[in-house]
């Protein structure tokens, strides 16, 4: 189950980075974002090519499957518990408060998998 949550994190992570890159109003406007400032923008412009990291990240994982691998996303998944958490009581998300579950529930979702992933790291497989 894992493997399969991972390889749906490397499509994941691969849309959101590009579209954060290359169309930051979008994505901000999926998010629930009310209209944002060019420097709220700007700030999740910068946040895509760390998206774009992760998506490597993923597929390392995905391709070789090496415990260090493993690691490395239960890693970095556990830097992002909460940054969703810290983004969702920004100003922006006030007009729309199921954009801040969603966004709290990501947190959620990272600290399960960076778990997850430890455990895999340590699998016999």
């Amino acid at each position: 189950m894992i493997d399969r949550v991972n390889r749906a994190m490397v499509g994941f992570d691969l849309a959101l980075g590009t579209a954060a890159v290359a169309r930051p109003r979008l994505v901000l406007r999926a998010l629930g974002h009310a209209p944002p400032s060019p420097d709220a923008e700007a700030l999740l412009r910068r946040s895509g090519p760390v998206w774009l990291t992760f998506a490597a990240a993923h597929l390392v994982a995905a391709r070789r499957g090496a415990p260090r691998d493993w690691w490395a996303l239960a890693w970095l998944r556990g830097t992002e518990v909460l940054t969703d958490v810290l983004w969702a009581e920004g100003p922006g998300f006030r007009r729309r408060p199921e954009s801040r579950l969603v966004l709290r529930g990501a947190g959620v979702a990272n600290a399960g998998m960076a778990l997850a992933f430890a455990r895999r790291a340590t699998s016999s497989r």
